[in-house]
């Protein structure tokens, strides 16, 4: 016996100098980090690269309508925050963190490739049902990873030695996603409209397929590390011992509540899981019971890659001699966000201090009514491009206009005498010409003669008809053999010519030639064909180059500006040939793109004052146990938001998107009084000196009774007593340490 008291003296001895020389020698930082970092800055780079060009590739390519394209793209989003709370029960409950991530990557990968693969236009291809698929994958892959990857990264440190080094991890991290963000947001807009491929006039294909390759790049690197990782066994998810509370909780109260009735419903389980789950759910109830209003929030937040994004096609990105592309706004956000954190930090917040705005709850406040700003402001933007342009219909219920267009290759001469004087016209070969003032009191009949000035052939006879205006209504006439066609404009019926692009086909052809095609500019997935005697069609199209074809062949091509309105006279035959001409009846869209920049400030110091302020809320008040299970709510208030949008946009409360800026600012307000009043009475805990009381042999605290102790920005690191082992990371939960399904 004393032999074995010796040699386990002994050995003591060996394990105090061995933590003696741990703690004299520094540790290494984990050289397994940067795996963890590259691999997450090219998934980023993936990740905000597709998303930034997918609401226009959905419309642009695929031919959904804006509404239809909202609806795809915020189903997508609310999927990849509803894939975390599979992720974390994967690797919590079952795989473990690095198996979780490797396999959700490889889906990831599968899924970017499939989406880039999808945008090569192959004949036959059932190009929707294969993007729906890549991005049902997409969605599980990123969103399975999200909670995992910078979880794993901690894991490699040893705490509490390791403090500071854990602390420059996250900044690199963040700075990862950050970077990758905003490089894919403004290189992959430029893939997509600036390269050609495949005989388009863009490259989507590309503009997928660069972030897709990244993305394998990162499941290689990640792979690469897995010799230099430490892998931790999977602990157990603390969401299935709140699940676990509450149902047992629901089953004690509808046995006991009439027998022996409890202060609270959570009592009900406490033989069964413990005084302290229940205490601890407790504490995530009442911050739970906060998150309510989040949603809504999310639900403006996530519009700046849908509903903006289709707002800034509508604009003008020409500045300075440089094309801003409507999908590049959306790098100004990632771009404020490092600019603003330590504005905030040494600016904001202390003066908002000085006049009594300190606490985290007040911060959250103001972070809702700054996005409700930032509505509005969208919401009068919209109404400025809605304005209908003088030029597309009477501005004066007595006013008419009047186009006339030559569809023969002949100059004419003509007289009118509308306004009580005589005068005489000329319209040139395939030439307009138009009186957008002519005072008309009431819808009169008059008689029109136009004789060719040239003679023979084709104008050897003149044209003749009757031109029948009316108040307040737009006319066009088109002159084709020996007659007028009239039509009604249908400029009048446009409810803002200034927020789309149309396009009217005035076709002077022989009856027998065609098919004749009209091919969409910035799409050859589809072509709509043309009647030459359908006149007052006017046809909406995407800002580009597009053509018309006769029996295959291009008989005529053209270009395109958002907001624009033109008109294509076509004439000839396939013997002689063709000749076109293109008028601007609209000017397109002159509001610059720039005026997007104020609502995407004030989004993104509402995104500042929130979501880092929810987050920082959120980690100090939950308890060390719940703090996985409050991430896994964040990021479901973040899908339900999403949802949100997308029932909105289906429902249709409004009919012009104006009106729905606006209602959504409206919805912000009222959820900002409503978290005020969940908000009123609430207490801040601190957990600390709870688990003091309750190790010192003390019962719980009501954590309503507690002094607010906020310290913003305070990392605490433990105590470390002698002989302790330091530990490796600092996420495992232990849900069932304590079993009592047996009491």
């Amino acid at each position: 016996m004393a032999k074995d008291n010796g040699k386990t003296q002994k050995e003591l001895t060996h394990i105090e100098m061995d933590v003696e020389k741990r703690e004299q020698k520094p540790i290494p930082y984990p050289k397994s980090v940067a795996f963890i970092i590259s691999n997450e800055f090219c998934e980023r780079f993936n990740y905000y690269g597709m998303r930034t060009i997918l609401v226009l590739y959905l419309t642009n390519k695929l031919g959904y309508n804006e509404e239809a394209a909202t609806v795809l793209f915020h189903t997508f989003t609310m999927l990849v925050y509803i894939f975390p709370l599979v992720g974390a029960l994967i690797a919590d409950g079952w795989m473990g963190k690095y198996k979780t991530i490797l396999y959700l990557s490889i889906v990831y990968s599968i899924g970017a490739m499939i989406v880039s693969f999808g945008a090569v236009p192959l004949e036959g291809m059932p190009i929707k049902l294969v993007t729906i698929i890549g991005l049902l994958l997409i969605a599980m892959g990123t969103g399975g990873i999200k909670p995992c990857v910078s979880a794993f990264g901690g894991d490699q440190f040893l705490l509490p030695d390791q403090s500071a080094q854990l602390a420059k991890f996250f900044s690199l991290f963040y700075f990862a996603i950050n970077a990758g963000s905003m490089i894919s947001t403004t290189v992959t807009p430029i893939l997509r409209e600036d390269v050609h491929c495949f005989g388009e006039h863009d490259c989507f294909s590309l503009a997928f397929g660069v972030p897709a390759v990244l993305m394998l790049v990162s499941v290689l690197i990640f792979i690469a590390g897995k010799s230099r990782y430490r892998c931790n066994p999977p602990a157990g998810n603390m969401i299935f011992g709140v699940s676990q509370c509450i149902t047992d909780a629901y089953k004690g109260w509808r046995k006991q509540r009439n027998v022996e009735p409890l202060p609270h419903f959570l009592d009900y389980a406490e033989p069964t899981v413990g005084p302290q789950m229940v205490y601890e759910t407790k504490c995530l109830a009442k911050i739970l019971v906060l998150y309510l209003p989040f949603p809504i929030f999310w639900a403006l937040f996530d519009q700046q890659g849908s509903r903006w994004t289709f707002q800034a096609t509508r604009m003008d990105g020409d500045v300075w001699g440089y094309h801003i592309k409507p999908d590049q706004m959306q790098v100004v956000n990632p771009l404020l966000i490092l600019a603003f954190i330590p504005l905030f930090d040494y600016v904001v917040y202390p003066l908002l201090k000085l006049i009594g705005i300190k606490r985290p709850l007040q911060k959250l406040t103001i972070g809702l009514l700054l996005a409700a700003m930032g509505f509005f402001l969208s919401a009068g933007l919209e109404m400025k491009m809605e304005e209908p342009s003088p030029l597309s219909a009477p501005t004066e219920p007595n006013m008419t206009h009047l186009r006339l267009y030559n569809g023969m290759p002949c100059r004419y001469e003509f007289t009118m005498n509308i306004n009580g004087t005589s005068e005489q016209h000329s319209i040139e070969p395939l030439g307009m010409w138009s009186d957008l003032a002519i005072h008309l009191p009431k819808s009169k009949e008059y008689t029109f003669k136009a004789v060719s000035s040239q003679g023979g052939g084709k104008c050897s006879s003149p044209i003749e008809g009757k031109l029948h205006l009316h108040p307040g209504k737009s006319i066009g006439y088109f002159l084709i053999g020996n007659h007028i066609e009239e039509f009604a404009d249908g400029l009048a019926n446009i409810h803002s010519p200034n927020s789309a692009t149309y396009l009217r086909i005035l076709i002077n052809t022989p009856k027998d030639e065609g098919p004749i095609l009209l091919r969409i500019p910035g799409s050859s997935l589809s072509s709509r064909s043309l009647d030459m005697r359908n006149f007052s069609q006017l046809h909406k199209v995407s800002q580009g180059y597009g053509e018309v074809d006769i029996n295959g062949k291009k008989v005529a091509n053209f270009e395109t500006k958002i907001g624009g309105l033109y008109s294509l006279l076509l004439e000839g035959n396939a013997q002689a040939g063709y000749q076109f001409k293109m008028f601007e009846v609209v000017s397109p869209r002159s509001i610059s793109i720039l005026w997007q920049l104020p609502q995407i400030v004030v989004m993104t110091a509402a995104e500042i004052m929130f979501s880092v302020t929810g987050l920082e809320f959120s980690f100090t008040q939950a308890p060390a146990s719940m703090k996985s299970v409050l991430q896994a709510c964040w990021l479901l208030s973040v899908a339900i938001g999403n949802m949100i949008v997308v029932v909105i946009a289906e429902i249709k409360f409004v009919d012009s998107q104006s009106a729905e800026f606006a209602l959504f600012a409206t919805l912000m307000l009222v959820d900002m009084m409503i978290f005020l009043f969940l908000a009123r009475n609430y207490q801040y805990a601190n957990h600390s000196e709870s688990t003091e009381n309750e190790s010192n042999g003390h019962t719980h605290k009501d954590a309503s009774k507690e002094e607010p102790q906020i310290h913003d920005h305070t990392v605490v690191t433990p105590r470390k007593s002698a002989g302790a082992e330091p530990v490796y990371g600092a996420y495992r939960n232990h849900a069932y340490d304590d079993d009592h399904s047996e009491a």
